[in-house]
């Protein structure tokens, strides 16, 4: 398996632990998405307490991949993947968070 499926179906596990659906083909796409990111070990876990991260995750993707201003709607969605993987949760995998956030915001057009 490559380096990418291990990724998604670390992803594919997290989500099913945590009851949370998924729609293979948009996982795989906000996957690929994250180009190296995705790899690394620093940056494939997202530090859900860390504001400096949440502004990034909100201005580099919420806004500027996604297309959405509304400062609302960027908090509940974080919100909404920091509680469907788990506020305990220390190991929140980029891509699952970034999935939930594309779901919530029913953005997954941008993947099309």
């Amino acid at each position: 398996m490559s380096k990418l499926d291990d990724a998604i179906e670390a992803a594919k596990k997290q989500m099913k632990a945590q009851k949370i659906p998924c729609n293979a083909e948009l996982l795989e796409k906000v996957a690929r998405g994250l180009g190296p990111a995705l790899y690394k070990a620093d940056s494939k876990l997202i530090a859900a307490r860390d504001a400096k991260e949440i502004a990034t995750i909100k201005k580099n993707f919420i806004s500027k991949k996604l297309g959405e201003t509304d400062e609302a709607k960027q908090d509940k969605a974080i919100a909404h993947a920091i509680e469907k993987i788990g506020p305990s949760n220390r190991q929140k995998l980029r891509s699952v968070f970034y999935y939930l956030i594309v779901k919530k915001l029913k953005k997954e057009s941008v993947y099309g």
